[in-house]
């Protein structure tokens, strides 16, 4: 017989709610599919199942006995399907700074799907995707990695990180063009700001390398050159030798949470597609 669970459940519904309307909600199907379902299992059966009126839904006896077979079957099934979700962990990789709504969506996820989520700090391109240690990477700036899928989270603006011990430090305000005489502050994993995003003959001189954002505060403390950040930087790091300048005509920093296209955790393109849906609630 060409049955399967998606047939028992629009039975279901509709033995228990009384009627296709009320079960079409419930099952968030329309009426014409909810019944193309009832009818393909009736033929498949070779009985039938419900009594239609203009009124009314019933069920038939033989609708009666398959009712109460079955409620108990999908809800064992249903219960072991849960447990097997238990216990089970999503991990998100970034660099530096999550989102501050970023843990609340992942605790209203948890609570919704039955699975843990997971932040972990990993200094790599793809925060941690390309060694497999996260599952969904934040990952700022472009250009994206090839085989990723990526929802965009929110795009921000930018500061300068200039040492304390400059003049430059005096001021109240920064404007991209005047950093092409400077040196800067390079982070070749997880930075967002490299020379050739100046226009060709007008790039600044490279100051320093590092690998993380602590690196590059240290360097920029240190006097070996200045840098820039999305604002949001200013909210996680400070330092006394450096100060952080508003910075205007500066390209800005877009954020993105990536999976890959193939071979992603099953919850993955579940949890990316919450946070696209709930981005103004992430945008710091």
């Amino acid at each position: 017989m060409n049955i399967d669970l998606r047939h028992l459940r629009c039975f279901l519904a509709v033995a228990e709610e009384g009627g296709f309307t009320a079960a079409g909600r419930r099952l968030h199907l329309a009426q014409p599919t909810l019944t193309r379902n009832i009818r393909s299992l009736e033929d498949s059966l070779g009985v039938r199942l419900f009594e239609r009126s203009t009124r009314r839904t019933e069920l038939t006896d033989k609708g009666q006995t398959l009712r109460d077979t079955v409620a108990p079957l999908l809800r064992q099934l249903d219960s072991a399907l849960r447990d097997l979700g238990k216990g089970e962990k999503l991990r998100i990789g970034f660099s530096w700074g999550l989102p501050q709504g970023l843990s609340r969506l992942a605790s209203r996820f948890g609570e919704e799907a039955g699975v843990g989520v997971e932040f972990i700090r990993c200094d790599t391109p793809q925060a941690g995707l390309d060694t497999g240690q996260a599952h969904l990477g934040l990952l700022r700036g472009e250009p994206l990695p090839k085989g990723l899928r990526t929802v965009l989270l929110y795009e921000e603006s930018r500061i300068a990180a200039v040492p304390a011990s400059w003049q430059l430090a005096e001021r109240t305000a920064l404007d991209w063009a005047e950093l092409a005489d400077l040196p800067l502050i390079i982070n070749t994993v997880s930075g967002t700001t490299f020379p050739d995003m100046w226009p060709d003959g007008r790039r600044p001189a490279v100051g320093a390398e590092c690998r993380n954002m602590d690196e590059w505060l240290e360097q920029v403390a240190v006097g070996l050159g200045v840098g820039t950040a999305p604002v949001s930087a200013a909210r996680r790091y400070t330092h006394p030798s450096v100060r952080l300048i508003p910075l205007t005509g500066a390209p800005t920093v877009r954020a993105y949470l990536a999976h890959p296209s193939h071979g992603a955790h099953p919850q993955a393109a579940r949890f990316a597609d919450l946070a696209w849906r709930a981005a103004e609630e992430l945008q710091e």
